[in-house]
């Protein structure tokens, strides 16, 4: 699952967007929409969720972890959503994350 699965598509023809269009010889803009994610209530993490610590260390990248836990890099997401950490940047040296899983109990609650 990646993370543009399932997403709905928008086609733009906005007037605001005509001079960009005309200078690409395109007549519309797709675009993915943003979905909205539930995060799991702290009685669902606590019932359904188990959590596995990780400290942060040098050249890890959620996309590594992610292939490590789930054996799909694209669910790097899934690690990075459910820290509120949206990028690697935003992690320290030994800042201590959370691996959730059963992934399918995860992407329950995401919606």
């Amino acid at each position: 699952m990646g993370r543009y699965d399932g997403r709905k598509i928008h086609t733009n023809t906005t007037r605001f967007y005509s001079d960009y269009m005309e200078q690409r010889g395109v007549s519309k803009i797709v675009q993915f929409g943003t979905p909205k994610l539930r995060y799991p209530t702290p009685q669902q993490i606590s019932a359904v969720i188990e959590r596995l610590p990780h400290t942060w260390k040098a050249g890890d990248m959620y996309w590594k972890l992610a292939a490590q836990h789930y054996n799909d890099p694209q669910l790097w997401w899934v690690i990075a959503w459910f820290n509120k950490k949206p990028t690697e940047s935003h992690l320290a040296l030994g800042d201590v994350i959370q691996i959730p899983y059963p992934l399918s109990a995860i992407l329950s609650y995401i919606g």
